[in-house]
């Protein structure tokens, strides 16, 4: 079960180094101009990696790992619910520059997540980058659930106008659903669950980074 994980952080790891690189090259050769396509050109790989995150609330359930489920399946479902129901399903909001900013911190947190976690199924605690994944974290997840909600407050529109994912019922009950409310109750969720996160978030670093366990891993 080690080396599974650790192949899969490998995965993870090599999926959002690709995307952090290649927008940063893109960004430096075409300036401005490669903001309005970063979609185009990473999605597929971003939408992949995203899908494969899922797996890590089965690696939760089965016991292979000892993350907290809860605050995993929050952030795994916003990412999923923004990245495939919101920006997936809107060419319109793809191009916007939203998507490039909201990419960007993902892939930020991604890249250290997954070096902390492969050095750390070898056993390996580089103090710099243990300091640097717990602490990260707290400063760049609420810029994320910020974008998040900005990205779906730029689809609204959209979905109003095409319509998309509202129903209307005719029989037997008279029932419609209208998407964009859907959306705007769930940037209430999302601010929730932000709150909810940053707090586990803290308990993470306040365990990792305590006194006695930076002596412990550096011994």
């Amino acid at each position: 079960m080690s080396t599974y994980l650790f192949m899969y952080d490998l995965m993870q790891f090599c999926g959002h180094s690709w995307i952090f690189t290649n927008m940063i090259i893109r960004f430096m050769s075409f300036g401005k101009d490669s903001l309005a396509d970063t979609f185009y050109s990473i999605g597929l790989v971003m939408r992949f990696c995203q899908l494969l995150s899922v797996l890590e609330i089965l690696h939760i359930l089965i016991g292979i790992d000892k993350s907290r489920l809860f605050p995993r399946v929050l952030q795994i479902t916003e990412r999923i619910i923004v990245l495939f129901v919101v920006i997936n399903s809107q060419e319109e909001v793809q191009g916007k520059y939203i998507v490039c900013v909201l990419f960007f911190l993902w892939n930020v947190l991604d890249v250290v997540r997954y070096t902390y976690n492969m050095l750390a199924r070898m056993g390996i605690y580089y103090l710099p980058l243990t300091w640097l994944n717990f602490s990260l974290c707290i400063l760049l997840y609420p810029l994320s659930v910020l974008a998040k909600a900005f990205a779906i407050c730029v689809s609204l529109p959209y979905f109003e106008s095409f319509g998309t994912y509202s129903i209307k019922l005719l029989f037997p009950f008279a029932f419609s659903i209208y998407f964009p409310y859907i959306l705007k109750a769930y940037l209430l969720v999302l601010f929730i669950g932000m709150c909810f996160i940053i707090q586990n978030l803290f308990s993470e670093r306040k365990a990792h980074l305590g006194t006695g366990n930076i002596k412990k891993k550096r011994s």
